[in-house]
């Protein structure tokens, strides 16, 4: 790493960014470009499935495009890995955000011209899908080569903070106004944000790929070695397959939530523009659970910290099972976003810590595989059982599983969740 005491600011494209206890010009730089990415995703996520309705009013179909935007997941996320580690960072999240750009202003284009259809929707979701393994696995890697440690739950509650902010709290209205106002327009915006995210990109200084010592090695034995070091880790393995579990609940309700709370003859009975604006409770729970979670890991300890998390996620998956009442439904949303991002600062941190620099990607990714690859089976399985059984036993049955985590995380204790770092084997 270079010196950071009296030194020039690195070449963005020869030299190794400097690891500041500040969180420093650079991280700023990737929270502003995150800020505006996830106000894209935000737009985007609420845009395609009212998009969808367009087309199709079956369960089944409307869920499709939920499972084809998480598909890239399962099938993408190791060789996303391997590549984050041979390339340098910061170039790899350029290079992702510049394809979703262009993979959405054509398909706003498409809308456009009227040649839309519901398999249209399907390809575009899975394409910029890929691009975002590749973008997310490079900005969770990132991090630590920007900031030292021991700001690693500041740093990650203030990217929590922006993404749940624009992600949430501010993309989902916005996502409904657009989409009320013309289809077209919903997608042109997130081309636009992506592309000033790129911008931003370009004025963050230093290298960031990852020195390699070694023989070269394929692509393969990268992959191969990053699963390794995670299953080994029982740490990282139980995390990893906890939230695979959280996930895969709370895609399968999200993906026919739309068909809960949109139109005239749902039980919630909101319009385009409400719902969106229903989902920012979620978005507001998160953004308060990105400042109190250092707080919470300081004070509490990591293990009550995450034990407390588990019922706030069940909570906001029962309520609407439970009661149409939007009021009520908010309400366990906040709570909701409160327990996700308490949880997501203190695991994602934990892992950075824990992980050698150069096996960051892969560990990363093969740890979005088992948490987030579960996601578009989720998002299936929430359309079959709304499709047989109703959408409220979607919820009500995905909240009871929610609860379930309570099992492991009971068996771990505070000496469990060291941060030490771990020699490769």
């Amino acid at each position: 790493m270079s010196d950071p005491q009296g030194h020039t600011p690195p070449d963005p494209l020869t030299e190794t960014s400097p690891v500041t206890r500040s969180l420093g010009g650079g991280f700023w730089r990737v929270w502003t470009s995150s800020g505006l990415s996830n106000l894209a995703d935000g737009v985007l996520k609420v845009a395609l499935p009212l998009a969808a309705l367009r087309f199709t009013d079956s369960p089944v179909l409307v869920a499709g495009v939920t499972v084809a935007l998480g598909l890239p997941w399962l099938l993408c996320a190791l060789p996303a890995g391997a590549l984050a580690d041979r390339m340098d960072r910061r170039r790899a999240m350029v290079g992702a955000n510049a394809v979703r750009g262009a993979l959405v202003l054509l398909l706003a284009v498409g809308l456009a011209l009227d040649v839309g259809s519901i398999w249209l929707l399907y390809a575009a979701a899975f394409l910029i899908g890929t691009a975002e393994t590749l973008y997310d696995t490079s900005a969770q890697s990132i991090l630590p080569q920007m900031v030292h440690r021991d700001r690693l739950s500041r740093a990650n509650g203030r990217l929590y903070a922006v993404e749940f902010t624009s992600q949430q709290f501010v993309g989902p209205p916005l996502g409904g106004a657009l989409v009320g106002a013309s289809v077209a327009l919903a997608f042109v915006t997130p081309a636009a944000l992506w592309v000033a995210a790129l911008g931003v990109l370009l004025l963050v200084r230093g290298g960031f790929r990852v020195e390699r010592t070694g023989p070269p090695t394929s692509v393969r034995a990268d992959i191969g070695q990053g699963l390794r070091f995670l299953w080994s880790h029982r740490l990282l393995r139980s995390f990893a397959v906890m939230v695979g579990v959280s996930n895969f609940a709370t895609s399968a309700c999200f993906a026919v939530i739309v068909l809960y709370a949109v139109g005239p003859d749902s039980p919630m009975g909101l319009s385009e523009p409400a719902y969106g604006a229903l989902l920012t409770a979620l978005a507001a729970g998160s953004l308060l659970g990105s400042f109190v979670a250092e707080w919470c890991e300081r004070v509490l300890g990591r293990a009550l910290a995450l034990r407390l998390c588990v019922p706030l996620f069940a909570l906001f998956l029962l309520v609407p099972g439970l009661t149409p009442d939007v009021w009520l439904v908010g309400a366990g949303f906040c709570l909701g976003g409160v327990g996700i991002t308490v949880w997501n600062v203190i695991t994602v941190s934990l892992r950075q810590r824990v992980t050698p620099a150069d096996l960051m990607g892969r560990v990363n990714s093969v740890y979005r595989l088992l948490a987030w690859g579960t996601m578009p089976l989720g998002g299936l399985a929430g359309g079959l059982l709304a499709e047989f059984l109703g959408v409220r036993a979607v919820f009500l049955g995905m909240g009871v599983l929610m609860l379930t985590l309570l099992v492991p995380l009971g068996r771990m204790h505070e000496a469990d969740l060291t941060d030490r770092p771990r020699r490769r084997d």
